[in-house]
């Protein structure tokens, strides 16, 4: 009896190491290539952490291949973040976007867009401040040259590029009349919406109003967008949203 239960449970054993062999090669043959650009580390002058990491934590439960990617600039300024106050300092976004990526990323100048399906690009104010100027200039800023290039480049493939946080205005500069959300009008946990919202319609782009907790897709454009910290909310539906978005990115990759 033990000799048959022991059979029986081998060739148990076996069959689902085999489905489950099927399962990752299948997954693997499928796993989409994702590019994600960091523009610093810490909230006030580089990329969100928590907003970087929770897209990383997505994109990999998602089954994709990510590569990391920052522009090689100085940081338009640096601030302490523990006062809220610029200091006199000088950092490099690439070598501070490293300490995200564990030193595992490569200069944005290398971003090749035919060896990715998508790219994502997190919030913080480095994306107001290095990857562009909307932070001192709003609907006048300039987009980083090769910010703007990678964008236009996967626009052009027709591969979907996914924006949280205050990173929706990098698309509002860069593609005229396309559709976004950076969260809900006229909601006070939403403090800095409106005015985003109104500068987007004056660059002649739809700003869609959507929660925290969901994405808009513009499917002209595969623009995936997700408010994340533009929403006073706790940090698990800022979590939530960006897989939310994350996951349509990967949908129309």
């Amino acid at each position: 009896m033990l000799a048959v239960l022991h059979r029986s449970g081998r060739t148990v054993l076996t069959s689902l190491t085999v489905q489950a062999v099927s399962r990752n090669y299948s997954s693997g043959q499928m796993a989409k290539r994702v590019a994600v650009v960091l523009a610093g580390c810490g909230v006030y002058d580089g990329s969100e952490i928590h907003e970087a990491s929770a897209v990383l934590v997505h994109l990999s439960r998602g089954g994709a291949t990510v590569n990391m990617f920052a522009p090689n600039i100085d940081q338009m300024h640096v601030v302490n973040h523990l006062k809220g106050e610029p200091t006199e300092e000088k950092r490099n976004v690439l070598v501070e976007s490293a300490r995200l990526a564990r030193g595992n990323i490569q200069d944005l100048s290398k971003l090749s867009v035919e060896n990715h399906d998508a790219i994502i690009i997190p919030g913080g104010f480095g994306a107001a401040k290095n990857l562009c100027t909307w932070a001192v200039q709003g609907k006048d800023c300039c987009v980083n040259e090769e910010v703007k290039a990678v964008l236009q480049a996967f626009h052009g493939e027709g591969k979907p590029i996914g924006l949280c946080c205050i990173a929706p205005v990098l698309a509002a500069k860069v593609f005229r009349g396309c559709e976004l959300t950076v969260g809900i009008e006229g909601n006070d946990k939403y403090p800095n919406t409106a005015d985003t919202a109104a500068a987007f319609q004056q660059l002649g782009c739809k700003h869609v109003s959507k929660s925290v907790d969901q994405v808009h897709v513009d499917q002209k454009n595969k623009l995936v967008t997700t408010s994340a910290f533009m929403c006073d909310a706790p940090i698990h539906q800022i979590f939530d949203g960006i897989g939310v978005m994350v996951q349509d990115v990967l949908k129309l990759a």
